[in-house]
């Protein structure tokens, strides 16, 4: 299909329409924004950086200063495509313009894979938090969790947007507390850790890179897994009221997002808190509140925590459905998941998800353990499919718009394509990492395999229709 046939089948160029999906423009800017601000905040910051703090020490403030400045490339990336045509597909509808229908099939089920996976590991872990005030069955927590949300979800995207924004309401008042509560330990002096906080603890325990940067460079894995989810926005393209609006100012909050409530609430922890202090499997903030006395730091973060799995499940069943959809509307997936209620929701594909999330319990409890550390390993790897696919189609979009091919976006990335090429070198020394990491390495021997997968089924789709498997959008 030419890119002038997918134009005229999308988006309209101002994109206030539908854009022929069927769905309702229900999210606000205020529900964008947070939507936003909140993808880039969950477990992996509050939970995963302490095994992190444990391996790089200090640096690893810089680690999550450069993987920042990578996720503001891939999300400008994203922005330039958005504002050329917003659409709820994203990124896998970008990659059937700008590559092809067999990267766009590939990127659609990796997409929704890794959503159902991350969800699958959420709902557990939202149950396992439950434990902490109630000594209830963990299964029942996660059904309660799952069907709850699968029915917001079911109701309407503006209830999706309602959660969300409450959820990261949670997650930044948090940080933000934490900070503050810092600053004053750092220039008051009070708590049992006023006498001994100091930035100096930032070089002072062996220096800023105690274990070499070899050791730093083996937490990009963790890093970027604290990020993923960002890209969350672009597939709210198609649903948002005013998205040549609202989508620029949400990615553009990217750089403050990541210096605040990353960098910034890592160097106020490891000043009041010496690294040396910090454990594997103990959240940071746990820690630095035990050391300034505050009992009551371990309840509030667990419902922080608890928080942050919700969010991340509520996130995983939007998109899947979403994506499933987008995939069916194309060919590309099962015509049953085309389906909407009167509140435009992809009904099936959103139930189909939410049972797979649902195995997850059964999976969870017969699998301990490694299970999880694998299971986010190959998270990161199927997240990461969906960030270079951004690249790549920028590139590609861009060299068009250079060749007078396609209309320019309002939206263009800085320093383009050189950004973009600098991202995905640095995407792919991540995946060298991960390489050469024996907890993470097995995400890479189960990517081969859902590759080959995806290739099989393609081909079967191709044989069986061969227009499905050539052309891209509403046939």
């Amino acid at each position: 299909m030419t890119s002038t046939q997918v134009d005229k089948d999308h988006q309209p160029a101002d994109g206030t329409g539908d854009g022929g999906e069927g769905y309702q423009r229900g999210l606000g800017s205020r529900q964008i924004q947070m939507i936003a601000i909140g993808g880039a905040i969950g477990t992996g910051l509050f939970l995963g950086a302490g095994k992190a703090i444990h391996q790089a020490g200090p640096s690893l403030v810089l680690a999550y200063a450069i993987a920042g400045l990578v996720i503001f490339f891939i999300m400008r990336a994203l922005g330039e495509l958005l504002m050329y045509r917003p659409v709820s597909g994203s990124f896998a509808e970008y990659a059937r313009e700008f590559v092809g229908p067999f990267a766009g099939f590939v990127t659609g089920w990796t997409y929704w894979l890794f959503w159902v996976v991350t969800g699958i590991t959420e709902v557990t872990a939202a149950a396992t938090y439950m434990t902490y005030w109630w000594n209830i069955p963990q299964w029942v927590s996660a059904l309660v969790f799952t069907f709850v949300l699968y029915g917001a979800n079911l109701i309407s995207v503006k209830l999706f947007g309602e959660l969300e924004f409450w959820f990261s309401m949670v997650k930044v008042t948090a940080i933000v507390g934490m900070i503050l509560i810092c600053a004053g330990v750092l220039t008051v002096g009070f708590s049992d850790a006023g006498d001994t906080a100091t930035v100096a603890h930032l070089w002072n325990q062996g220096g800023f890179f105690p274990n070499g940067v070899g050791s730093t460079l083996m937490t990009l894995q963790i890093v970027m897994f604290a990020f993923l989810a960002v890209e969350l926005v672009g597939v709210t393209a198609g649903e948002s009221k005013d998205p040549k609006t609202v989508l620029p100012k949400a990615i553009n909050t990217v750089p403050w997002r990541i210096a605040v409530f990353y960098v910034g609430a890592l160097v106020m922890i490891l000043s009041v808190v010496p690294w040396t202090e910090f454990q594997p499997g103990v959240s940071p903030f746990v820690a630095a509140f035990e050391k300034m006395g505050l009992q009551a730091g371990a309840a509030i973060v667990n419902f922080v925590v608890l928080t942050a799995a919700l969010s991340s499940c509520n996130s995983g069943m939007y998109s899947t459905g979403r994506m499933l959809r987008d995939l069916a509307l194309n060919g590309q997936g099962p015509r049953v998941f085309t389906r909407l209620t009167r509140g435009g929701t992809p009904l099936v594909g959103l139930t189909f998800s939410a049972a797979l999330m649902l195995v997850g319990v059964w999976v969870n409890y017969v699998a301990p353990g490694k299970a999880f550390e694998y299971v986010v390993s190959f998270a990161t790897i199927s997240g990461m499919w969906a960030w270079i696919m951004i690249l790549v189609c920028q590139i590609r979009y861009r060299a068009k718009c250079d060749r007078g091919i396609l209309p320019p976006s309002s939206f263009r990335t800085p320093g383009a394509p050189w950004t973009s090429w600098f991202a995905l070198c640095f995407i792919g020394m991540v995946i060298v990492m991960m390489g050469l990491d024996e907890g993470a390495r097995v995400s890479l021997y189960c990517a081969p395999v859902w590759a080959l997968l995806l290739g099989v089924s393609y081909l079967v789709l191709k044989a069986r229709d061969p227009e499905g498997a050539a052309f891209a959008k509403h046939r």
